[in-house]
């Protein structure tokens, strides 16, 4: 990171004889642009970045190229910017093994980067961190080499009931326990506050009870809060948006969503920030479908995949008591992302990655491809993964390609805009105008060349 001079020291510097700090500038292009808004990609476009942001962006042909630029031409290649997952979880695996223990700032920092391979630029993290996360949260501030972080911190568990990790206390019992949970959470830099809302397909007693909620939401939002909800239930749903809730984590999954909730939803602006699609369509599996996909084997251990593929792993899964249920749970939540796109709902991107065998940054393709299977256009799922969940998320300086954002940048070889798995062509990828490895120059445990070629 390169520390800018004031306008003294630059003085004190040039009176001293010292050279002052020259600017970093790259030039891309002779590329399409597709900006994050939702604008229809356009050709022979150009950019600047000057120490780690951008600083112009427009038509090739009207580009004026800085002194002393390095300059790269990217004819036939699609620039846009970073994706940004709006719900993961970090640190709580070795491999598939889950356990609090693992949670350390080396693991989180690594498993960032494999996010960075995949072009997920930027993450927010949704209640299952230690104060940890706060110091690597502050890094998203400066040019980092790894993928921005915004997180919640700890989530709000009603106790006894579903939510957060073992060996984290975050369950609360009263309406001032929860006022002080929110208000500790804030204190450390939280970005938004997360409640659970939820009983395990009727396995837990108890829902967190509306006044523990309302609590929550209003705490929150009287410290400048947005919150965001886990639900699975209709009804939840309904009464946290009457609170005033922000945004849902994943979406309503025990039937289909009605006018009445589309409006209320509508009415009091509450976004669909994560569907969390491909979450729910991996516990449809006994077996994993991608594991011979070399865009996922890259990124995992050979280890993890025999595991994966082992058949005592699948006969387990299938012998779980929910396993028959999480097929309609995928349908239902699909149908009810695309009624609600249709509404008029807002809506982000987001995977609830992290937990075991829920895979950082390859679940952020895979969503995206259910996401337009959902009934969604390329576009709108990419929207929904760049401006719109900056928007949310309150990260002004990320989401869109346009001047004083960070250049944090995903360069395809092809058009995602025309085949959304064409998101996986994945060229080059920049965070604060670093250039970073990505995901086909990484073979996670072999060496180098055991990955083989690329696609």
């Amino acid at each position: 990171m390169k520390a800018g001079f004031s306008i003294v020291s630059l003085t004190v510097a040039m009176l001293a004889g010292l050279p002052a700090a020259v600017a970093e500038t790259t030039v891309l292009r002779d590329f399409t642009l597709i900006d994050g808004t939702g604008k229809a990609p356009a050709t022979n476009q150009a950019l600047v970045m000057t120490d780690g942001r951008i600083s112009w962006v427009g038509p090739s042909a009207k580009l004026k190229v800085p002194a002393g630029a390095k300059v790269e031409r990217l004819k036939g290649k699609y620039l846009m910017p970073g994706l940004i997952d709006s719900h993961v979880h970090l640190g709580l695996v070795d491999g598939i093994t889950q356990n609090l223990q693992y949670q350390t700032p080396e693991n989180i920092e690594k498993q960032l980067g494999i996010y960075a391979a995949y072009g997920v630029t930027a993450v927010q993290t949704l209640g299952t961190e230690k104060d940890l996360i706060f110091p690597i949260q502050q890094m998203r501030k400066g040019r980092t080499a790894m993928s921005r972080v915004y997180t919640v911190g700890q989530g709000v568990v009603f106790k006894g009931s579903y939510g957060g990790v073992p060996g984290l206390d975050q369950s609360v019992a009263t309406p001032g326990e929860a006022r002080a949970m929110v208000d500790k959470e804030a204190s450390h830099g939280a970005d938004l506050i997360k409640l659970w809302v939820d009983d395990e397909f009727g396995m837990l007693e108890e829902r967190m009870p509306p006044q523990i909620s309302s609590a929550v939401i209003d705490e929150a939002h009287r410290k400048g809060k947005k919150t965001v909800a886990h639900i699975f239930y209709y009804d939840n749903a309904a009464e946290l948006a009457r609170e005033g809730v922000d945004a849902f984590a994943h979406s309503v999954r025990d039937r289909a969503v009605d006018d009445a909730l589309l409006s209320q939803m509508k009415a009091k602006g509450v976004w669909q920030m994560a569907a969390t699609l491909s979450r729910e369509a991996s516990f449809t599996y006994k077996t994993l479908p991608f594991l011979d996909d070399p865009f996922f084997a890259r990124g995992v251990t050979p280890a993890v995949l025999k595991e994966l593929a082992s058949p005592e792993r699948a006969a387990k899964l299938a012998a779980a008591p929910n396993f028959p249920k999480y097929a309609p749970t995928l349908q239902h939540a699909m149908d009810n992302f695309a009624r609600e796109v249709k509404a008029g709902i807002r809506y982000g991107m987001g995977t609830d990655s992290g937990p075991t065998a829920r895979f950082p940054g390859y679940f952020a393709h895979w969503e995206l491809e259910l996401m337009v299977k959902a009934g969604l256009t390329p576009m709108q799922a990419l929207t929904a993964a760049t401006s719109a969940n900056a928007e949310f998320m309150g990260a002004n300086d990320i989401g869109t390609v346009a001047p004083g954002k960070w250049a944090d940048l995903l360069v395809l070889g092809r058009d995602p805009t025309a085949d959304i798995r064409n998101s996986r062509a994945i060229d080059a990828v920049y965070i604060a105008g670093n250039k970073v490895s990505t995901i086909w120059q990484t073979c996670i445990g072999r060496a180098d060349d055991a990955c083989g070629g690329r696609p």
